[in-house]
């Protein structure tokens, strides 16, 4: 019997199934499919807006066997390409998708080069497709990962970086708005994380004419990447729990189905397991990598300066401007001026403003520049005709601009604005004493006397630094608690053996005379051999003793001559006081920095110096130290930080409890009947009587004896009998 659905010219699936079982058995019948293709290319050519169904067939059929007829098939993918490029825009858009995803096909099967399907699909981001251009994207995005997977292609990413340099610079707002998303999503999936992306970035998105470009590219370097950050946070928090797989499998029917998800979850567990062994891929802000910081950011301020966009595009420039100068610790003077504009009570976004001042300070840059905007922040915002809250925001943005530059505030205006720490409102007071307590680190001078405090030691011993001047340490700081163990140190060598100077240099002169005599002495040692070796036997039993030594000294002199005899005893008493004085004892910084070069610490060191220092801060301090700790960003929230008084009264709390319970289910038992009005069984009932309601009960439920048993049950089969 001859199966109807066997044509093979028109069944083109079951053809392709049979091709990729046994690919030379119907090789004659995909020459003809070929053929037919070429013909219906040559017709759909000279009408390209019109859909033609069949060549859409035709060509997924064709690209899916391709692999198995490769000779016959090598022009395939140029045909396709050719036709996309001449005609890309008018095409019929269900022909562009099938000619895109053939070519995608191929290229997953690495039947054509990258690097032309590449920058053909990023020409077709220029068509009036909004899907064929989210398509495109990710295709490109997980390619140029794939082919990054093992190493870095740096040949191949080099051409595709160059080719999307002059993509950024094309003149369709689509297209160039693509291309900079494409780069951004490879920075962050740590395949194009290089210092090229981010300067193309920088020197192309960040000055563009197309306004989503310029955001786009203003956004990257502000790090506005929460939500694939939360994304892959969520991903990451799925752990697998592999132990209760294998506890679930052992108890459960043992089924082919649950045996296959087993296999799956270990292999899920081998995988979590060797991600955790891997070393973290650390991807910090782009900004780092910008090569001339410094004409990125006077050309971002030209460009604000000129520009008439909406004011949250201003307030990008102003961040991006004032992060550069606080990182590169660049010099924009002209900055200043213009953000002191802005720094108004009524101002939209003032905090944020406020924000980037402070991020834009730094100490290289000199206090009478930043300066103004202080005392424009104290003029406008720290008055008594403005609220405790705009108080207080001023006053914390004052401390954060002088964290970063103390030598902006003038001593003057540090004591009017210290006098706000016995203020009516506590917001208030609370940041004028956050501002004092930072200038009892950095410049407790500047203070008056009572609102110095009582110095740390560590504030005692930090050094008042002058404009532009750099705190070097020659050496490890806090090593002298090391010193406390073994008050000796070994200077004269790095090993383990120590003689009788531990800790001390002694040096031993030689004067002409002394020499003199030692030559006469060797001259005579010949004839007073004897004598010699007699008093060195001396010598060495009475080694220890300083003043037969001395005298024995002089005996041995006398047999040279009376002259060098008579030098030799007074240069002995020289030398034996001359080395007591010349004793070098060092002092403690000078121990400390001799044993941090000639030992080697431990863990166990590092953490007796950290507790050490620790101490200094706290040892004679009245409260917890301010946190000192600058960070590369001012976070808002510091600024806009503002101390509440909590209610404490029992109304106050009251109406938040019950705020709370709202929307929320009753604590405790829970009723599991449907309806809540409906009757109770009689064993809920029971839970809710007294004892003595139930003694009768609980007294039947005492075991029965057998003959109880047999009286009960004949009774019982009696009653059955008469119910029948």
């Amino acid at each position: 019997m001859v199966r109807l659905n066997n044509q093979l010219p028109d069944n083109l699936p079951q053809l392709q199934n049979l091709i990729k079982r046994d690919p030379e058995s119907y090789s004659d019948e995909f020459h003809t499919q070929y053929e037919h293709f070429l013909s219906l290319l040559e017709i759909f050519a000279l009408n390209p807006a019109e859909e033609n169904k069949s060549l859409d067939e035709i060509v997924m059929f064709i690209a899916q066997v391709a692999q198995c007829y490769p000779q016959v098939c090598q022009q395939f993918p140029k045909h396709l390409t050719d036709l996309l490029k001449s005609s890309a825009t008018v095409l019929d858009p269900a022909m562009r998708n099938s000619f895109v995803k053939a070519l995608i096909l191929l290229r997953n099967k690495n039947l054509v080069p990258p690097l032309d399907i590449l920058e053909l699909f990023f020409q077709l981001l220029r068509c009036q497709d909004k899907n064929l251009r989210t398509f495109l994207q990710t295709h490109i995005v997980t390619d140029i990962k794939n082919m990054n997977a093992k190493h870095k292609d740096m040949k191949l990413n080099s051409s595709l970086q160059n080719f999307m340099y002059g993509m950024l610079k094309d003149a369709n707002p689509k297209a160039a708005k693509m291309s900079v998303d494409i780069m951004i999503e490879l920075y962050k999936k740590n395949k194009w994380n290089d210092a090229k992306t981010v300067n193309v970035i920088a020197s192309v998105g960040c000055f563009s004419n197309i306004t989503k470009v310029l955001v786009t590219s203003l956004k990257f370097f502000l790090g506005h990447d929460d939500e694939d950050e939360a994304g892959s946070d969520s991903e990451s928090e799925e752990e697998v729990d592999l132990k209760g797989a294998l506890m679930a499998n052992r108890v459960n029917k043992k089924t082919k189905k649950r045996q296959k998800q087993l296999q799956q979850i270990k292999k899920q567990a081998v995988k979590a397991q060797k991600k955790k062994k891997n070393a973290p891929a650390f991807n910090f802000s782009g900004i780092h990598l910008i090569h001339n910081p410094q004409g990125m950011a006077e050309g971002l301020f030209k460009q604000l300066q000129s520009s008439n966009e909406r004011f949250e595009v201003k307030l990008m420039h102003l961040d991006v401007i004032s992060r550069l100068i606080g990182i590169h610790d660049l010099f924009l003077f002209g900055f200043y001026p213009y953000i002191t504009r802005f720094l108004q009570p009524h101002q939209r976004q003032v905090t944020r403003i406020l924000q980037f001042a402070a991020q834009a300070s730094h100490e290289l840059i000199p206090g009478d520049v930043i300066e103004p905007i202080l005392k424009t922040i104290a003029n406008n915002f720290i008055t008594e005709r403005n609220s405790s809250d705009v108080m207080a925001i001023g006053l914390n943005a004052t401390r954060e601009i002088c964290m970063r530059c103390p030598l902006a505030m003038g001593e003057d205006l540090l004591q009017d604005l210290a006098m706000y720490k016995t203020y009516k409102e506590k917001s208030v007071m609370m940041a004028a004493r956050s501002l004092i307590t930072l200038y009892r680190e950095q410049l407790p001078a500047m203070l008056h006397k009572k609102d110095r405090g009582r110095q740390t030691e560590a504030q005692a011993e930090r050094k008042v630094r002058a404009y532009g001047e750099k705190d070097v340490k020659d050496t490890v700081v806090g090593a002298e608690v090391l010193l406390k163990d073994s008050k000796t140190i070994d200077i004269g060598s790095d090993d383990d053996d120590t003689d009788s100077n531990d800790g001390e240099w002694v040096t031993v002169t030689h004067s002409d005379n002394e020499d003199r005599c030692d030559e006469q002495a060797s001259e005579s040692e010949s004839d007073e051999e004897d004598e010699d070796d007699d008093e060195e036997e001396d010598d060495e039993d009475d080694e220890d003793d300083d003043e037969k030594a001395e005298a024995e000294a002089e005996e041995s002199d006398e047999g040279v001559s009376s002259d060098c005899g008579e030098s030799t005893r007074k240069e002995k008493k020289e030398n034996a006081k001359s080395s007591k004085a010349e004793i070098k004892v060092l002092d403690q910084k000078e121990a400390a920095q001799e044993l941090a070069l000639t030992r080697i610490f431990t863990d166990e060191d590092f953490k007796r110096i950290n507790a050490a220092n620790l101490k200094k801060t706290v040892t004679s301090a009245r409260k917890r130290p301010l946190e000192q700790d600058r960070a590369e960003f001012v976070k808002l929230n510091s600024i806009e930080m503002i101390y509440k008084k909590r209610k404490h009264d029992k109304e106050s709390r009251l109406e938040t409890v019950q705020a709370g319970r709202q929307d929320r289910e009753r604590f405790g038992w829970k009723d599991g009947r449907v309806n809540e009005n409906c009757s109770k069984t009689n064993r809920e009932k029971r839970k809710t009587k007294n004892f003595g309601m139930l003694r009768h009960k609980a007294r039947s439920k005492v075991k029965k004896s057998f003959r109880d048993k047999q009286l009960a049950m004949r009774k019982h089969l009696l009653h059955q009998k008469k119910m029948k």
